[in-house]
């Protein structure tokens, strides 16, 4: 069965477990990030654009249910939340649910079920994705693949496109390079430095109709959509 890639946050404070769901996941070809700490989880999901986060209750330092609600609060986007636990009882799904969590697996659990329901939450999560961004001046069909800009189409690429789509969903936040090498390319992106080609291209289209840089180089991470401020790849 071929699998579109996702990008998966895995949080899991017991190190078995942990590698199981990310090799498991890695192995269908998904980009899979790892935290065992609830801070870390939150810091990762405000910086990165996941899928899915799949959410263990028990962490060492934060309750799950307070991460969960931190990410859904506080997210650029409203990421899917699968949470995992050993408790199965009525009430800690209730209170799961009521938390914010899309879905619910105990364990033990199958890993093929697992990725199975991801694919379901991401799948859900992009029917609620709006068909038109608008950020400013520019404006994005996702459906078409067009863009405007001040009035004014922007011809881009298929690449161009993919990674404008990507920055404007995670505005005002950062993209990290990883993420956007991993929307262009999944798991086999280039050796060469192809995405900051890319980049260069799709910040020269911009400026044409802009009439000022788009796209901030964030040192360290990645980039940022900004019609207001300039900065070099």
């Amino acid at each position: 069965m071929n699998r579109s890639p996702l990008s998966i946050l895995v949080v899991e404070d017991h190190p078995t477990i942990a590698r199981q769901i990310v090799a498991f996941l890695e192995g269908l070809r998904w980009q899979t990030d790892h935290a065992a700490t609830g801070a870390l989880a939150i810091d990762l999901a405000l910086r990165e654009t996941y899928d899915v986060v799949l959410l263990d209750l028990n962490l060492p330092d934060i309750d799950g249910l307070e991460v969960c609600r931190a990410i859904k609060a506080r997210a650029p986007r409203n990421v899917p939340v699968l949470m995992l636990t050993a408790r199965d009882a009525f009430e800690d799904k209730a209170r799961g649910f009521h938390g914010g969590a899309d879905d619910y697996v105990t364990k033990p659990f199958d890993l093929r079920e697992l990725a199975l329901r991801c694919e379901a939450l991401a799948r859900r999560g992009r029917l609620h994705v709006d068909r038109q961004l608008c950020i400013g001046r520019l404006t994005l069909d996702l459906r078409d693949r067009r863009a405007l800009c001040n009035g004014m189409p922007v011809p881009l690429t298929h690449a161009g496109f993919t990674l404008l789509a990507r920055l404007a969903a995670a505005h005002p936040s950062a993209v990290s390079r990883s993420a956007l090498m991993h929307e262009l390319w999944g798991a086999n992106p280039p050796d060469s430095d192809a995405l900051k080609s890319h980049i260069y291209a799709l910040r020269k289209q911009l400026e044409l109709v802009a009439a000022a840089p788009a796209i901030v180089t964030i040192p360290q991470l990645g980039y940022r959509l900004d019609l207001a401020q300039a900065a070099d790849v």
